[in-house]
């Protein structure tokens, strides 16, 4: 389970003085739910999914995760998360397949649960056609899975991804949203970040709104649409905003 308990992070600008980019955020996001944190670019979408993740500590506030607490065990809760951030970041050198190997390793898995894992990975993102190929030759939906690949590869029972198909192409997208889809369906606890609000209908079981750091809405997508009187979650979230 995923537990945002009033996340807060204020940012020191020279310019502007102090910036809240997260405002007392709580949610609660559990096994087998597959939870979409939805906002446009600057609504505090990554930098919530970071404190989760631990790469920032809240300026107040705390997040649990499978039963650790961000603040107070942050290395502990790296080995429970799988977590992508933005930019793929991968060594062009290396092949995918020795790329996810490598960081398999890192996380002190054998080597032939390595090997398990990412013919099991491999398969579920479509990857055996360029597994050899440096990752320096590879498209940006290609690099993409890659980088999926070795954020799970420890199979970790939360999921945190930030934007995971922002600028692929459709079959790209296609292939990640599934990924998504099936790890939600194994009971794993899935949150990921969106503004593309009809990715989010198709995949998510429950949504957030969120909207200048605030969170101005929760629950399932018929509730949201509900609240809103609307039909899809674009217009569900211009009026739950401009409310």
């Amino acid at each position: 389970m995923i537990k945002a308990e009033e996340l807060t992070k204020i940012f020191k600008d020279k310019k502007r003085g102090e910036v809240r980019a997260v405002d007392h955020v709580s949610f609660t996001c559990e096994p087998g739910v597959v939870y979409g944190l939805l906002g446009p670019n600057g609504a505090g979408k990554t930098t919530t999914l970071r404190m989760l993740s631990t790469a920032l500590r809240p300026t107040s506030g705390t997040a649990v995760i499978n039963g650790v607490d961000v603040t107070k065990e942050p290395q502990k809760v790296r080995s429970q998360i799988g977590f992508l951030s933005g930019g793929t970041g991968l060594y062009g050198r290396l092949s995918p397949r020795e790329m996810v190997a490598y960081f398999g390793k890192l996380y002190g898995m054998s080597k032939e649960a390595i090997e398990e894992r990412i013919e099991k990975l491999f398969d579920m993102l479509d990857m055996h056609d360029f597994a050899s190929a440096r990752n320096e030759k590879l498209s940006g939906g290609m690099k993409q899975k890659v980088s999926i690949a070795r954020s799970v590869v420890h199979d970790p029972p939360a999921m945190i991804f930030d934007e995971p198909t922002t600028g692929l192409d459709v079959m790209s997208s296609r292939t990640i949203v599934q990924f998504i889809r099936q790890c939600g369906d194994e009971g794993k606890t899935v949150i990921f970040s969106t503004h593309i609000m009809s990715e989010a209908m198709r995949l998510c079981d429950r949504v957030g709104i969120i909207h200048k750091g605030k969170l101005y809405a929760e629950g399932t997508v018929n509730e949201v649409l509900e609240r809103s009187g609307t039909s899809n979650l674009e217009d569900a979230f211009i009026k739950i905003v401009g409310e």
